[in-house]
């Protein structure tokens, strides 16, 4: 049985055509029932229910209008909603397409149709809150790391950034570069499980405190744990690699080259052009120059050369956000 928690808003302006419909879904779904489209609209506002089975024609106001205003106010913007219709010109489809609806269902309707395209649609609404669930909990653990690392969350704004713009001139996909973005602020995660007479010492660590600092990415991949969501795979594999080098010097796994992953040798790039960049407690701000200076002496080295070449070739976007997201 499906959970009972989700809600169906059904319009239609024939009663008939309601009880058909209450008769297919009312075992596994709650049921709100409206004969008109100013009702159903209220009803949506009220009950923001997780699926809309609409009827297209409808005295006063049509279905299409009700999609319309729906699709057009913040609280009801995202509820799918499914046309269930006599009509089946395909402009009518397109139309309905258009303004957001997510499916058609065409009347007489079919039982196993309707169940299916139902289950489906909330599934798709589920996998959506999912994904978003795990982003917050993304970028909380990340601003939980910020507070441990006496930083301030503008680094972790600027190098996420930094990272996406990098992976774009790379070639990455829109959609493989925003999630980079997102799992970026994972980098440095692991600095939670990190002594803090060691983290907020203003002066040189000692050798033993930079071993226990080298810790932090095998920390951070255990916090972030075995999961089969990509986003959080993602900031895990980011997490333990952001602090391998090119040239196999890095640590903790002394990963070289094209072995070290490619999301893992942009986020050094970007981490460590804002690092140099920005003031803090123990050293003043590098300018711009200085750091480009220093990281091309660092190319074959630290870094892939290809990523400080495209770090040169994106420099006015990479400043555009600098100056976006300036520390308080």
């Amino acid at each position: 049985m499906q959970d009972m928690q989700n809600t169906i808003l059904v319009v239609d302006d024939e009663p008939a055509n309601l009880r058909v419909l209450k008769q297919i879904l009312h075992d596994d779904y709650r049921l709100i029932f409206a004969k008109s489209g100013n009702e159903a609209l209220r009803l949506a506002q009220q009950n923001k229910p997780d699926l809309i089975l609409l009827d297209i024609m409808m005295p006063d106001m049509t279905g299409l209008e009700v999609c319309k205003t729906l699709k057009s106010q913040t609280a009801t913007a995202a509820i799918p909603v499914i046309f269930v219709t006599a009509l089946s010109d395909e402009t009518d489809e397109a139309q309905g397409f258009d303004i957001g609806a997510v499916d058609y269902i065409t009347k007489p309707v079919s039982k196993a149709v309707v169940r299916a395209r139902v289950r489906t649609h909330l599934s798709l609404v589920q996998a959506d809150e999912l994904r978003a669930t795990r982003l917050q909990i993304i970028q909380r653990l990340g601003r939980a790391a910020e507070f441990k690392d006496n930083e301030t969350g503008m680094h972790v704004m600027r190098m996420s950034h930094y990272s996406r713009v990098l992976a774009l001139a790379y070639g990455f996909s829109d959609s493989r570069a925003d999630m980079l973005l997102h799992a970026a602020p994972m980098h440095d995660v692991g600095k939670i499980g990190i002594a803090d007479s060691i983290m907020l010492k203003p002066g040189k660590l000692t050798a033993e405190e930079f071993d226990e600092m080298k810790k932090h990415p095998q920390i951070g991949a255990e916090i972030l744990g075995e999961e089969d969501s990509d986003l959080i795979s993602l900031a895990k594999q980011v997490a333990l690699t952001h602090h391998e080098k090119w040239d196999g010097s890095g640590y903790p796994a002394g990963l070289k080259g094209e072995d070290i992953p490619l999301e893992g040798r942009i986020v050094a790039v970007a981490d460590v052009f804002d690092a140099l960049t920005s003031k803090r407690p123990y050293k003043e701000a590098w300018s711009v120059e200085e750091t480009l200076i220093f990281m091309r002496d660092q190319k074959g080295k630290h870094f892939q050369p290809r990523l400080i070449e495209l770090l040169e070739q994106e420099l006015d976007a990479i400043l555009a956000i600098k100056a976006r997201f300036k520390d308080e």
